[in-house]
């Protein structure tokens, strides 16, 4: 019997509602060729679908001083998803998790970021970081296995305030850094994982059509602003940020996870 693959996300607050969470269970789970098992971090589990395995959001022993430095960085909030690096977090689990960020919409198969170069910690190069000539990875797709890389929990754990303040608050620094540092890091190809505003809406042709999809795009990120909800329907947030209605996207991540889960789970 072929072992699941494994899903995990996080959600805290109130930015995003539960139908992120349950389109992009329905996404993932229509775009890979083996069975899911899908998980959330969460303080508020109400109206996710049943198939979601709930974690509980964790208030971590070295939260003080972490959001001390996130406060100097004028980061709050950032760093929550290390809580998802801890070893054992799912005593049962088996094998790496492929981790999403909600402001993502899945558009193509997902068996090749999966199973990309095994034992490493594997994002996307940051658009803007490699635009700078840093080495850095992008948050918002991330495959990594606990059993190998809890050194990414317990290194933050064992000195939170000097490697926050050391990865400015940039929870993407920091995890592609260690793992860099480790050498245990690798890229996602970058036509696998697209930016919405540059890859797909970018600035002067946004003026002139309609948002496109590259053709062998598998993750579009939805990172700043427009989100997924203001891109559907068009948006204009500034000279540079808007967009005509993109049908694509309602495609993708409405209509299909409404056809997968039912009308009242997407």
């Amino acid at each position: 019997m072929t072992d699941p693959v494994n899903i995990m996300c996080i959600k805290w607050g109130t930015l995003f509602g539960p139908e992120y969470v349950n389109r992009l269970y329905s996404g993932v789970r229509r775009n890979l060729s083996r069975p899911v098992r899908f998980f959330c971090m969460t303080e508020n589990a109400e109206g996710l679908h049943p198939d979601v395995e709930v974690l509980d959001l964790p208030v971590e022993p070295f939260a003080d001083p972490m959001n001390a430095a996130l406060e100097v960085a004028n980061r709050q909030g950032a760093m929550r998803k290390t809580s998802l690096f801890r070893k054992g977090l799912v005593p049962d689990l088996k094998g790496p998790v492929l981790g999403f960020d909600l402001d993502v919409v899945i558009t193509g198969t997902l068996d090749d970021i999966h199973d990309l170069a095994p034992g490493t910690v594997a994002m996307r190069h940051d658009w803007t970081e490699k635009r700078k000539g840093r080495p850095t990875g992008h948050g918002s797709v991330f495959r990594f296995d606990p059993a190998l890389h809890g050194f990414l929990y317990d290194d933050l754990a064992a000195d939170p305030y000097n490697v926050v303040e050391e990865a400015r608050g940039s929870e993407q620094r920091y995890t592609s850094h260690k793992a860099m540092d480790r050498g245990v890091f690798t890229y996602i190809p970058e036509p696998w994982v697209v930016s919405f505003k540059y890859d797909c809406n970018p600035f002067p042709v946004n003026y002139l059509r309609a948002p496109t999809l590259p053709q062998d795009a598998r993750v579009v990120c939805f990172h700043g602003r427009p989100k997924m909800d203001q891109a559907i329907t068009g948006y204009t947030g500034s000279f540079i940020r808007r967009s005509k209605p993109c049908a694509w996207l309602e495609e993708h991540w409405v209509t299909r996870s409404k056809q997968d889960l039912g009308r009242d789970w997407a």
